[in-house]
């Protein structure tokens, strides 16, 4: 039963953070990628300190403090940042699809940092879906190896370092727990650089508010809680696996949002992807059946 509440939050997941790509596309040339990584951080503190008062949260131990600065920095700050700048000039199914690789990073530095098993299922099942992930990415012929998309490849980066990151802050406090000292931690180091974006801010029409607002409530503050819940009770291979899956969600939002059609390539490296994950994250347990069936026979 856990395992399939953990499976369903991580779906909310996936739909929430595939909007907001298109989200991001909207508010981003209005308020600078600055103000939007300032306001979104903001809005979704605000938000998780409100829920997390009625909740009574604990105040984190001063031990942990590393962690939650490593995850605020990662997680929240640099990938808000790095992503916000990137699609700019990077079409939002594309960038979604380039940041889908982020589970290959997770499934390293868990490996590297907690010493997690990586099994061949989970390696054939990553190959297969960072098949689909390049396929949509050559299919987006006018976006060529610019610096706008290693931008976004960075924001790939740090944002698979921040999942397997989240582990020992999930073995000792909630899913909201930790959403919330990351959020304050990330909105903290943003800070310094606010003062930059007062302009945006101030300019920005109701359109890019909107946009913010959202992102700041529904990918931010209940996409971190929900996404605090799934990796805390799945490994970091199945959670992250979910992940493949936003892509062709952002395709599809994109598309009824802004009107980015998607074409053919992108379709079929789509379902290349979600074969990627169901050999990650179902395989396993139809196999373990079948060796349970055989034994009973």
């Amino acid at each position: 039963m856990k395992r399939h509440r953990a499976l369903l939050a991580g779906l909310a997941v996936v739909i929430l953070w595939a909007s907001a790509f298109p989200a991001i596309q909207v508010a981003a040339p209005a308020m600078g990628p600055i103000g939007l990584s300032f306001a979104r951080l903001f809005i979704a503190t605000v938000a998780l300190l409100i829920v997390g008062l009625v909740k009574r949260i604990r105040v984190p131990r001063p031990r942990d403090l590393g962690w939650i600065i490593a995850c605020g920095f990662f997680g929240m700050t640099s990938y808000q940042l790095l992503l916000n700048w990137g699609e700019l000039y990077v079409p939002a199914g594309t960038a979604s699809i380039i940041v889908a690789a982020a589970p290959l990073v997770s499934v390293a530095v868990a490996r590297i940092l907690f010493a997690e098993r990586i099994s061949r299922i989970t390696i054939v099942g990553s190959a297969i879906a960072l098949g689909g992930v390049v396929i949509v990415c050559l299919a987006r012929s006018g976006v060529a190896l610019s610096a706008a998309v290693w931008i976004v490849v960075a924001a790939m980066v740090v944002q698979g370092a921040y999942h397997p990151l989240q582990r020992p802050l999930l073995r000792r406090y909630s899913g909201l727990e930790v959403a919330c000292y990351g959020m304050v931690a990330g909105t903290l180091m943003t800070v310094p650089v606010a003062p930059f974006a007062v302009d945006g801010l101030l300019g920005a029409g109701a359109a890019a508010w909107l946009a913010a607002v959202w992102l700041g409530l529904m990918p931010s503050a209940l996409g971190f809680v929900l996404w605090g819940y799934a990796v805390g009770r799945m490994s970091v291979a199945a959670s992250t696996s979910m992940l493949y899956l936003v892509p062709p969600a952002a395709v599809l939002i994109a598309w009824a949002w802004l009107g980015e059609l998607p074409i053919v390539a992108e379709l079929i490296g789509g379902v290349i992807v979600l074969l990627g994950v169901i050999t990650i994250s179902q395989l396993p347990r139809i196999l373990a059946s079948r060796r349970t069936r055989s034994a009973l026979v």
